[in-house]
Formats: C-alpha cells, structure tokens, sequence
C-alpha cells in the first residue's frame, strides 16, 4: 500500500540539535511505530481501550501488584491531578524552593489544584527529613495550611539524584508524621539509569505512595501518567483527572507510547543514552578554563557559570537558556537523540567563545 498523501511540509532542518531543553527532541523511532500500531480502526475512548488496558500489567511489572496508572496529557497536569488525590481543601505541599511544581508550573498546582506549597531552600534541589521540618508543623493551627504532603523529584530540578536510602528516609519521616509522598518523575528514568536500579527501587520499595511517571523527556511525543503505588492514599483519581481536564478521548495514543518505552528496555536505552552525553558534556567543559560546573552531573542536565558575554555569543550557535541570568548560571540539556558529535561541536564553540 502506497503511503497516504499530505500538504504537510518539514519547516525545520532535523540534523539540527541544541541543548536547552529534552523536550525539544522529537518522538522516538520506536515510539511512532508503536502510534501507527494502534491506529485504525475504533477502540473504546476515555481509557476503556485495548492499549491502556495492557499498560496497567506493563506499570504493574515496574512498580508492583498495586500499581494503577492514569494516563494524562503532560507533566504538570500529572502533578496537578497527583497532588489533588492526596491533599483536602486545606491541604499545603512540602517542596524544595527550586522544584518544578514552584518554579516552573505557572502557579498550576496553587491555581488550579487550590493547594499551598511550602517551599524549603536546598543546596541540591534534594530535601532530606531535617529541610522538610522547616515547614512540617502547625497541623492543629487553622491559620496555616496543613502539610499533607511531601513532594520531590528525581531526578531534580538541579539534575541531582537521590538514592534509594534518601527517598526512604523522606519517606519514613514523612508517614511518620502522617503526611504522604509524592515523587514528579519526569526524569526518574535518567535517575534509575543513573543508579543502576530498578524503578521500582525508588518509589515503591521505598515507600513512596504515588508519582508522576514521565514519557516526553524520555522519546515520547506527548504524554506522562499518575502511577497510584498506595491505593489508600489517593480517592477519586477518576474524577480528578476529569475535572483537570487531563482526561484524554483517544486515550490509547497516551498509552501506547508509555508500553512502548516500558514493556521492554526503550525508557532505559533512552536515559542511558542522554546520561552518557550529559557526562561527555561535563568532561568537555571541566576541560575550558573560566567555566565553572555548578552540581554534580548525575543525570542529563549540566549546570555552569561563565562570563554572560560568552553565554550570549554561544547562544547563536546553540539553543540553551540562562537558569540564572544575574548571576550568569545556564543550563545545558542532553537527550535520547544527542549525539557524541553534537557534544563536540558544542564544547569546541565554547572553547572558541571563551577564548575570544
């Protein structure tokens, strides 16, 4: 059968790949066979569907026997639904100060899920049970926002990783305060990539109660899931989801894409993948005198400091955004598709701007 005719035109040159963002990678390969796959023909909407029936037993081989995944459109309507299932009306959310769901959201989970958020200054982006003090208190005072909940994310919004003993500890403290725990795992992929540990190892086994699972940094076109690991701590994820306008018609398209980075090893290839260039990244410019590395590159994200001159030059050669433009710190992202040559090309511009 000759493939179907289109007007669409390409308006992008697709050998070229920059460094501000994984999401402006495209769509795995495997990912778009796995669309055409479940096309044609009528399957059930709203997630009565062959594919999102198949992919609770895929989540299920990752994160245990009582793991239920609810597929949505994206990563902050996953923790915005998330985050609703676990807190009543009054309900607040510990969070590092940096955290996407504070810096990065728009205000989505104050607006739209009607939750406070604690914020806690770290030097990582990584809590631990003594930051999380700061702001765990007053549950009988009805002046304050009671904290119900424990947010992290792993990998963080500084590119740090927790370990398994960390999560844990958050998360034994935590309970034992009553509160629950949520993990944004948007890159938890690049995190357990990073360790050598199964996914699981970093959120059920540790005690985590739900999470937003992330497919769009890691080669999917779009999608991400809630994944409910503790089925007593969230009610009504059905109805949340909905009322989030999270609830996709043509849900297989999600979660096709989602078994297609889990059933096997793609999710892990992926991670791996941009890990590795992450790590190439940081060697090529510990190597440039006058650039400073910020964290500990521990999954795909570089940060660095250098002279705004320098940043502003590079920028017309390469996409990247300044994370911090008063003080001259940038951000330098790798994904699945980066290659070794795209790591070289940028590390010999640096050296050339920096030399000027």
């Amino acid at each position: 059968m000759n493939p179907p005719k289109t007007d669409a035109r390409r308006h992008h040159d697709p050998e070229v790949r920059g460094f501000a963002s994984d999401n402006y990678a495209g769509a795995h390969p495997e990912v778009l066979a796995a669309l055409a796959l479940a096309n044609g023909g009528h399957q059930v909407s709203y997630g009565e569907d062959a594919y999102t029936e198949n992919l609770q037993s895929v989540v299920r081989s990752h994160f245990g026997a009582t793991a239920e995944a609810f597929p949505v459109f994206n990563g902050t309507g996953a923790n915005v639904v998330a985050l609703q299932a676990v807190t009543d009306r009054w309900g607040a959310v510990i969070c590092a100060e940096s955290a996407h769901i504070n810096v990065d959201e728009c205000g989505a989970p104050e607006r739209v899920g009607g939750l406070k958020l604690l914020t806690v200054p770290t030097p990582d982006g990584k809590l631990t049970p003594e930051l999380i003090d700061r702001q765990a208190y007053g549950w009988d005072d009805e002046h304050r926002a009671m904290p119900q909940v424990v947010s992290i994310a792993q990998a963080t919004e500084l590119g740090t990783v927790y370990t398994p003993d960390e999560i844990r500890a958050i998360c034994e403290h935590a309970h034992a305060h009553g509160m629950k725990v949520h993990l944004d795992g948007s890159r938890l992929a690049n995190a357990a990539a990073t360790l050598d540990v199964p996914m699981r190892t970093l959120t059920n086994a540790a005690g985590v109660d739900l999470l937003s699972l992330g497919g769009t940094k890691n080669g999917a076109l779009f999608g991400e899931a809630v994944v409910v690991l503790n089925q007593d701590a969230v009610s009504h994820m059905k109805h949340l989801r909905k009322l989030s306008m999270q609830l996709a018609s043509k849900m297989r398209f999600v979660s096709v894409q989602l078994e297609a980075l889990l059933a096997r090893d793609l999710w892990l290839r992926n991670a791996r993948h941009s890990n590795e260039m992450a790590q190439r990244l940081a060697e090529g410019v510990r190597a440039v005198h006058g650039v400073e590395i910020l964290y500990p590159v521990q999954a795909n994200a570089v940060f660095a400091r250098l002279p705004h001159d320098v940043t502003e030059r590079l920028q017309k050669r390469f996409r990247f955004y300044f994370w911090d433009e008063a003080a001259g710190d940038v951000r330098w992202m790798c994904a699945f598709d980066t290659t070794e040559e795209d790591v070289d090309a940028f590390v010999a511009a640096l050296k050339e701007e920096m030399a000027r």
